[in-house]
């Protein structure tokens, strides 16, 4: 019997692993359900290695193109693409943004509209990453607990795990070197006035922001990053960059019902990857901070080779 701490999105995801290789999982979650502790539930839920590239290492596109048929197994997964824009005024960061990265195509205003009509003679210019796609967090967690039980595992919820396990996954509450809390916060808007059917990101010299459909005209906007360990509600200031940055990618968002605002401390080292740490006989995955759902799987599956080590062997034979 392998025992996890925690039954977010790495717990999750390694359970899922593990199963698959015939091991018996146990599961302890603090929370009272799939994902209902999870900072994960706060996530956009991207699968965009070709966009991360910008600020990431190659490792993230090359890990993170696995997450595509790993999600789709357990999940919808949207394959819609990624739209990156910037107001006129911020043209110069699309001209960077491009540079630091690949795997899209440059499109016109004319090509924009195509791609998403509500958005016609709002940009003149942006990147188009069609190979990227998105899903939802939220139901994603859920799937994959329900995935998990019925291949087997046991989730006991509402109960803190024991002081020794096999593998934490409790992200900032987890006691591992070089761990920090980077803030992030998000709103759901409810606009069907508006249709959008991609991930859109609008690229700012200070903040950039992105937008994901969550379907039945519901969007979550966010791209807050804040070196902070504060858990108290978003800020006014945020709020406002965050609205702001709605209604310029399309004013029908001026209308838009605000149905939930939330705020999470998500996990990171330094390089902002993820990491296995080997800590007084338990292994940590954590660090799931930017790129969480796309480099799930990938981490996952190293951290069931590290644990059934005899099974990894007879892969690798």
């Amino acid at each position: 019997m392998i025992t996890i701490a925690g039954a977010g999105l790495a717990g999750l995801a390694t359970a899922y692993e593990l199963l698959q290789r015939g091991a018996k999982v146990r599961i302890f979650e603090q929370g009272p359900g799939p994902g209902k502790a999870s900072v994960a539930r706060f996530a956009g839920g991207m699968l965009a290695p070709w966009c991360e590239y910008e600020s990431a290492e190659e490792e993230v596109v090359t890990l993170g193109s696995r997450a595509f048929e790993w999600w789709a197994k357990i999940t919808p997964v949207h394959r819609r693409g990624t739209l990156v824009m910037a107001p006129a005024r911020d043209r110069a960061e699309l001209t960077r943004f491009a540079k630091r990265t690949h795997g899209y195509r440059a499109v016109s205003a004319e090509e924009i509209a195509a791609l998403e009509p509500g958005l016609e003679g709002r940009f003149t210019q942006g990147l188009f990453f069609a190979g990227e796609a998105h899903l939802d967090p939220r139901r994603a967690l859920s799937d994959l607990s329900r995935v998990v039980t019925d291949l087997g595992a046991e989730i006991v919820y509402n109960t803190p795990a024991p002081n020794r396990v096999d593998l934490n996954c409790t992200g900032i509450k987890a006691a591992v070197p070089g761990l920090r809390p980077v803030r992030g916060e998000m709103a759901i808007l409810h606009c069907p006035e508006v249709e959008i059917s991609r991930t859109l990101r609008l690229l700012h010299p200070r903040m950039p922001l992105y937008l994901v459909p969550r379907g039945d005209g519901h969007f979550m906007i966010g791209g807050t990053m804040i070196e902070s360990a504060s858990t108290r509600a978003p800020s006014l200031r945020s709020l406002s960059e965050l609205m702001s940055a709605a209604f310029a990618l399309h004013p029908g968002f001026g209308e838009a019902e605000v149905v939930e605002l939330g705020a999470g401390l998500r996990p990171a080292f330094a390089d902002n990857l993820p990491q296995l740490v080997e800590q007084e006989g338990v292994l940590h995955l954590n660090g799931l901070y930017r790129h969480g759902f796309l480099l799930a799987p990938a981490m996952a599956q190293r951290a069931a080779r590290y644990l059934l080590p005899e099974i990894a062997l007879e892969e690798a034979l």
